[in-house]
């Protein structure tokens, strides 16, 4: 069973940035639409940002919108996630989920694979 696995996350100052990876041994993510999520201490996971298996579709929860990315690079069979300007409203648990199925991506939970999480933290 394909098991997304999360790295990248940590500690930032307010302002900075990080680049989380999502990569899987033994499956090939380009056959999958990927997303991220994250939850905030206390509340709901919710949808970041998601990538289709073409990469040619991308979607943006609109908190992130022009300070995050996401992309794929088949031949590292990794999806990034570039996070800058990063603040402090930013951190919490993040997840990569993974679906052979979608025809473009989704922000909402169905995805049908999921990572274990990275914790990133933006504070001074």
């Amino acid at each position: 069973q394909l098991q997304p696995v999360e790295s990248g996350g940590g500690l930032v100052q307010p302002g900075g940035s990080l680049r989380l990876s999502c990569t899987a041994s033994g499956f090939t993510l380009e056959n999958y639409a990927i997303g991220w999520f994250r939850r905030a201490p206390g509340k709901e996971r919710e949808g970041v940002s998601c990538i289709s298996s073409s990469g040619g579709t991308t979607k943006y929860v609109d908190s992130v919108k022009g300070r995050f990315t996401i992309s794929r690079d088949n031949a590292k069979n990794t999806v990034f996630l570039q996070m800058n300007s990063l603040k402090p409203e930013d951190t919490g648990v993040y997840y990569c989920a993974a679906d052979p199925s979608f025809a473009t991506c989704v922000l909402s939970k169905v995805y049908a694979y999921w990572g274990q999480g990275t914790q990133v933290t933006v504070s001074s």
